[in-house]
C-alpha cells in the first residue's frame, strides 16, 4: 500500500482551503464586489432576485480564471524533467507546497505579514489586463458580469498562489485545473455573499481571533501535506503482489 503522491491536491483539501480562506478574500475583494454591486442600477440592487445572477456571474468568471490558471500550472508541471516526476520528486513538491500553505496560514493569522510580498509575482500581468476590467464598469448585464469576473480572477492574491502550488503536485493537467476549480468553489459562499450580506461578512472577516483560527486551520492542512500518512483525505492506491 502506497500513498498517491497527488494526495495534497485532493479536491476535498483544495475545497477546504478555499472555504477556510474565503473570509480573508472578503476582506481583500469586498471593496471590489461592493463597487461592482453599486454600479448596478438601483432597481437591480433593491431586488435580491435580480441581484443574485449578477453576483453569481462575477464569481463564476473568477472561478473560471482559477480553473484556467490551474490548467496552465499543469502544463508547466508536465515540462518538469522525468526523474523529478518520480515519487521522491513529488515529495519535494508536496513539502514546498506545504511550506507555502503554512506561510499563508501565518499570514492570515497576522503572524507573517511579509507573505503579502508573494502577490507581487502577478503584479505585471495584472497591470496588463486590469484596464480591460475597468472598461466593463458599470456592469449592465450578467454576461458583462461574467467577463469582469474573468479579469478579476487574475487579481494578484497570495492565497490563490498557494492553491496553485497545491495544484502543481497533481502530475496531471486536468487534475490541476479541477483542483483550482475546487478551491474556487470553496471561496464561493463567502465571496458571493459579500454582495448580499456585506456588513455581516465584512465584520466577521475583520475579527482577529477568527482570522487566527483560520490561520491555524491552514497550518494544520500544511502539516498534513508534509506528513501524508497522517492525512485523512489522502488518496490511497493498493498494489497487489503477483
Amino acid at each position: 500500500m502506497t500513498l498517491d503522491p497527488s494526495f495534497t491536491s485532493s479536491y476535498l483539501v483544495a475545497f477546504a482551503m478555499g472555504l477556510a480562506t474565503s473570509l480573508h478574500c472578503v476582506g481583500m475583494c469586498g471593496s471590489i464586489i461592493g463597487t461592482l454591486t453599486l454600479s448596478l442600477s438601483p432597481s437591480v440592487r433593491a431586488n435580491k432576485r435580480l441581484l443574485i445572477p449578477f453576483v453569481f456571474n462575477y464569481n463564476f468568471g473568477r472561478i473560471t480564471s482559477y480553473t484556467l490558471a490551474g490548467a496552465i500550472a499543469g502544463v508547466v508541471e508536465s515540462f518538469i524533467p522525468a526523474p523529478i516526476t518520480e515519487f521522491n520528486g513529488y515529495r519535494v513538491l508536496q513539502i514546498l507546497s506545504a511550506v507555502v500553505m503554512a506561510s499563508a496560514g501565518f499570514y492570515i493569522a497576522g503572524w507573517l505579514p511579509r507573505f503579502a510580498y508573494i502577490e507581487k509575482t502577478g503584479f505585471y500581468f495584472w497591470k496588463l489586463i486590469e484596464p480591460y476590467g475597468r472598461k466593463l464598469i458599470p456592469v449592465k448585464d450578467p454576461i458583462q458580469a461574467f467577463l469582469f469576473g474573468l479579469v478579476w480572477g487574475w487579481l494578484p492574491c497570495g492565497l490563490v498562489y498557494t492553491a496553485l502550488a497545491l495544484s502543481l503536485t497533481t502530475g496531471d493537467v486536468a487534475k490541476s485545473a479541477i483542483t483550482m476549480f475546487s478551491f474556487g468553489l470553496g471561496t464561493l459562499p463567502a465571496v458571493m455573499g459579500i454582495g448580499i450580506m456585506t456588513s455581516i461578512l465584512t465584520r466577521l472577516s475583520r475579527m482577529q481571533r477568527f482570522k487566527q483560527l483560520i490561520g491555524l486551520f491552514m497550518i494544520t492542512l500544511a502539516l498534513l501535506a508534509a506528513l501524508p500518512w497522517l492525512n485523512p483525505m489522502a488518496i490511497i492506491t493498493t498494489h497487489t503482489a503477483h
